[in-house]
């Protein structure tokens, strides 16, 4: 009996971030969702290099995270105006064009929404769902956050109106925090806490999302310590200045008060 062996082949690799598209033929809603992203990047720079001094971190800036296979492919991702995650390499093989949860199965910490209307579509509940005929209900980007990516913290700030909201995954749902005495999210694993400060930052006075530390200081850019430093310099060289002046006025005063003595004929300088 001749028996027919028939070869299986292996279903074909799910596609990794270089086989996947990179943008969805959208623009940036406005020109403040970029300044507000490098705020928050800037500022945090530091607390995060501390907690991963080995730089196995990545900051997503409106980048796409894939976490499902669909056609077209971008149907698959959610792209956060901004997004941390921790314990994954910065880039891969020099490079990084997405995020692509089923590659490396670590989900972001915390991610943040910058609404340029009512935050409707942020706050979008819809579940993913499949009809009879096999066509599915896009899901709304809430529900993947909270449902399945499972983000720990997730923001959503509408920057017209300047109302923040967040969100802290308990339970395997979301729960909207309560800000404390000062207005801020406190993230207790990053020892920050998330709100909003007005202010002048690359030439725009608005109302920013940012951060401060669990002591209540705000978290400064790279530019701003720099300014601040520069005032501190500039302080102790116009203390070193009065003292200088200080120092030549008690001298002159010295001088004149010999002066005197000499015309009444006293010798200032004369041992008693």
């Amino acid at each position: 009996m001749n028996e027919t062996i028939t070869a299986t082949g292996l279903p074909p690799a799910l596609p990794d971030h270089t086989q996947l598209p990179d943008e969805d033929g959208t623009f940036v809603k406005n020109f403040q969702e970029h300044p507000q992203s490098i705020i928050l990047t800037d500022s945090i720079g530091p607390i995060v290099e501390r907690l991963h001094p080995d730089g196995q971190y990545a900051i997503g800036q409106d980048c796409g995270i894939y976490w499902r296979e669909t056609d077209p492919p971008e149907r698959g991702a959610e792209a956060p105006d901004w997004f941390y995650v921790p314990n994954v390499p910065a880039t891969l093989d020099g490079f990084r064009r997405s995020y692509v949860l089923w590659r490396e199965h670590m989900a972001p910490f915390i991610a943040l929404e910058f609404a340029n209307g009512n935050g409707e579509e942020e706050r979008d509940r819809t579940p993913l769902t499949v009809a009879a005929d096999g066509t599915t209900t896009k899901p709304g980007k809430f529900w993947v956050y909270e449902r399945i990516i499972r983000i720990p913290y997730y923001g959503i700030y509408e920057m017209r109106t300047g109302n923040l909201e967040v969100y802290h995954l308990i339970d395997f749902m979301y729960r909207r925090m309560e800000p404390n005495e000062r207005g801020h999210y406190p993230i207790p694993v990053l020892d920050v806490e998330l709100g909003l400060w007005q202010g002048s930052y690359q030439n725009q006075e608005l109302l920013w999302l940012r951060w401060w530390d669990s002591q209540g200081n705000l978290l400064l850019t790279g530019s701003e310590q720099v300014e601040i430093e520069r005032a501190l310099v500039e302080q102790e060289r116009e203390r070193a200045e009065q003292e200088r002046e200080r120092a030549e006025q008690a001298e002159r005063k010295l001088t004149q008060l010999a002066e005197r003595l000499r015309a009444m004929g006293i010798d200032p300088d004369a041992e008693d």
